[in-house]
């Protein structure tokens, strides 16, 4: 079991991890400690689900077909991490939890997290880059719910009055010429969430990676070269400058309006383009040289925190099984659009919503934060980069000077 030390350290960094998908505060949770005889605690991101909502009435027949009550706690991504951290110093950790996929190896560092394998849960079918987000050192910590990731949405009127096919949009090159076009008719480029927390380095990282940059040098050409993307739109009125306090909520609000060409967001926004009132599309976000560019995997994975009763994982493990069963994937994931993590489940919410298929391309082609050997030192890299983000776009620094100074503070962090 990890040390307070470790425990307290670990805090902090679940603190830095915001979350990348819309939830608002939740209550504090009760522990599984001094719980009635079959009753289990279950915690998710989700406060706002109900228990009367789909996904809190899955939770409760998942809880019922093991045997047992479930006891829900929906609340914040960041507060459910920081206080999975403190039942753990305590010795009364839920025994079912939903955690952010970023937060997963922070979890695992701390020893908090039973391994998928140990549980002797079935992870073979999952997409392997999904997957990827809650694995360290070859082992899996959790089973995904499903993922999201982004892309741009773009008004199909607002690009037909400008002139401009969405399918000549291929490269950055070509975005940026399309976005010229677009002030020129009088409408609005491209909006997009720069805020200084995970948000920010979420929605900059497809451009990052698209230029073929390495989250472990900043500083790279390929890394300026991004941030210098983001500050030209900005210094050249394609985007607008409160892309520096855009949460991915308010980016969404802007595209919302009408007035803009493109918006990048996420999964979680289908729904709300639906009802937008305007013809809209989806496109991949171009890499710099064209092809589309690495997007990050959002969502969650169900995981079973180490408990003082081994005999308990039995139900939990049975409780896991059912929330991430091909049926139950296809409504949970249709109910939170997310798209699926299996190939199967994929094709059959494609089949119901033929809308998704960009987004099942999209998630296939997605990269885990944490992954490629990251592991919790990914927050020590995002907030420098999220923080130079900030600095070029105000003009404070510039994108050379911005991420050096980040790639400093990363290699100290």
């Amino acid at each position: 079991m990890p040390t307070r030390r470790t425990l307290l350290a670990a805090c902090a960094v679940v603190g830095a991890l915001a979350s990348v998908t819309a939830c608002g505060g939740g209550s504090a949770a009760s522990s599984s400690s001094g719980a009635p005889k079959g009753t289990y605690t279950f915690w998710d991101p989700y406060p706002q689900f109900d228990a009367s909502s789909p996904w809190g009435k899955r939770v409760t027949a998942c809880g019922r077909q093991a045997g047992v009550t479930v006891k829900r706690t929906g609340m914040d991504t960041t507060d459910l991490g920081n206080k999975a951290l403190l039942a753990a110093q305590q010795g009364n950790a839920p025994d079912v939890m939903l955690v952010d996929n970023p937060v997963v190896s922070t979890l695992v560092d701390a020893g908090i997290l039973t391994k998928t394998s140990d549980l002797g849960l079935d992870t073979a079918s999952i997409q392997k880059n999904i997957i990827g987000a809650g694995t360290l050192d070859g082992s899996a910590y959790g089973v995904p719910i499903g993922a999201n990731t982004l892309a741009l949405y773009y008004n199909k009127k607002v690009l037909s009055a400008a002139g401009v096919d969405p399918a000549s949009v291929k490269d950055w090159a070509s975005l940026t010429a399309a976005l010229k076009k677009v002030k020129a008719a009088g409408k609005k480029g491209i909006t997009f969430s720069a805020i200084n927390t995970e948000e920010g380095s979420f929605q900059f990282l497809p451009w990052f990676w698209g230029a073929g940059a390495d989250l472990k040098k900043l500083d790279s050409g390929q890394g300026v070269a991004a941030l210098g993307l983001w500050k030209q739109w900005v210094d050249e009125g394609y985007a607008p400058k409160d892309v520096l306090q855009n949460t991915q909520t308010t980016s969404w609000q802007e595209f919302a309006t009408g007035e803009y060409a493109f918006g990048e967001n996420g999964t979680w926004q289908l729904g709300n383009a639906e009802k937008a009132g305007f013809p809209y599309g989806i496109l991949s976000i171009p890499g710099r040289n064209g092809g589309a560019a690495p997007v990050p995997t959002g969502g969650e994975f169900v995981t079973v925190p180490v408990q003082k009763d081994t005999a308990r994982y039995d139900v939990s493990k049975k409780i896991v099984e059912c929330l991430t069963s091909p049926a139950n994937l296809l409504a949970t994931d249709t109910t939170l659009m997310y798209i699926a993590p299996t190939a199967a489940v994929q094709a059959e919410q494609v089949k119901q919503n033929p809308k998704l298929k960009p987004w099942v391309s999209a998630v296939a082609a997605a990269r885990g934060r944490t992954s490629g050997g990251l592991g919790t030192t990914y927050p020590t890299i995002s907030q420098p980069m999220w923080t130079a983000v900030q600095a070029a776009l105000s003009g404070s620094k510039t994108p050379q000077a911005a991420m050096e100074t980040a790639q400093s503070a990363a290699s100290k962090g």
